[in-house]
């Protein structure tokens, strides 16, 4: 029976070969798996993407009384009198997606019908509370928002918008 032999000539066991490609086999899985963790682990606040800052763009592209998506973000951006307020379009109910009906002035969870003003209070459904808020920052009239801290509220209260 003719072994395998390895780059010096030595004849290599069937035993050794299999070893050698079982261990060999078995490291890269452990690093795969180990690269995987550290992926999961590592923290994930990154500007430009959900979970971090969000660039959502110049104050004097809002008119007051506006409401614009931010997709990206999963935020509606709402430009009060007082300021700008960034609702995160989950409804506090079940966390259904909440789109904006513009021609009534409000936001209608599709799911049970609840429903929400410009400023995020709930006028009607089964929602316990408003939507909660992103920090927004203004910065040289750039409009940041921080998505990664949703705050959770009772009600409105003009302190929360950011002021231009």
């Amino acid at each position: 029976m003719n072994q395998p032999a390895d780059s010096s000539g030595v004849r290599l066991p069937r035993r050794g070969f299999l070893m050698a490609a079982w261990g060999t086999a078995t490291a890269f899985l452990l690093g795969e798996g180990g690269a995987a963790l550290m992926r999961f682990l590592w923290p994930t606040s990154r500007t430009g993407t959900f979970g971090g800052l969000m660039h959502a763009g110049r104050v004097d592209e809002f008119a007051v009384g506006s409401v614009s998506h931010v997709r990206a973000g999963r935020f509606y951006l709402s430009r009060l009198p007082e300021g700008f307020l960034a609702l995160w379009h989950r409804c506090t109910h079940l966390g259904c997606t909440v789109p904006w009906a513009p021609g009534e002035g409000q936001f209608h969870c599709p799911c049970h019908s609840s429903l929400f003003d410009v400023r995020g209070e709930v006028t009607g459904g089964p929602a316990p509370r408003p939507l909660d808020l992103f920090p927004v920052t203004i910065v040289d009239g750039e409009l940041w928002v921080d998505t990664s801290r949703p705050i959770q509220r009772d009600g409105y209260d003009e302190s929360q918008a950011a002021r231009a």
